[in-house]
């Protein structure tokens, strides 16, 4: 986790980003590093990790990108639709590059759940264990998350 003053610094960023309209904490009054511990929690009590769970969120998305604007189905009982917009966005903590303006949406036909993410999202949560704030416009609520994609221990 970066210093203090850093983490500082890039909570204002995040609370600030004009790549989101209300940047990537939302309404979210908890500090960063709070938001981030409280995610890390709920993963960690199912047995997984953000590398496990981004490896399963592009895999889904390689899935989808097949159909690209039309759904596609992915055992056991999954249907995945990708859309992309013209574009990219940095990452907000800095790393080099920048990530294709791609949402997928994975719908739970069992449960009737659904989510949506970015490839924003997938790098956010492979290199930071960051899902975004409460009210942020891509926020993932990891307990939902893996309700959604049935995902148990690894």
């Amino acid at each position: 986790m970066p210093k203090k003053h850093s983490l500082d610094a890039l909570e204002q960023t995040l609370r600030q980003a004009s790549a989101a309209r209300e940047g990537f904490l939302g309404a979210d009054e908890r500090s960063l590093a709070t938001i981030l511990q409280a995610d890390d929690e709920a993963i960690r009590r199912r047995g997984l990790t953000h590398a496990y769970i981004a490896q399963h969120l592009l895999a889904l998305r390689q899935a989808g990108w097949e159909g690209l604007g039309e759904p596609v189905s992915v055992p056991p009982h999954f249907e995945v639709c990708v859309d992309a917009a013209r574009g990219t966005l940095p990452c907000p903590f800095g790393d080099q590059g920048s990530f294709a303006k791609v949402n997928t949406t994975v719908h739970n036909l069992a449960s009737g759940k659904e989510i949506t993410f970015t490839d924003l999202n997938i790098h956010l949560i492979a290199s930071h264990g960051f899902y975004e704030g409460h009210g942020a416009q891509f926020r993932l609520d990891p307990e939902q998350l893996m309700d959604t994609l049935e995902m148990g221990e690894i």
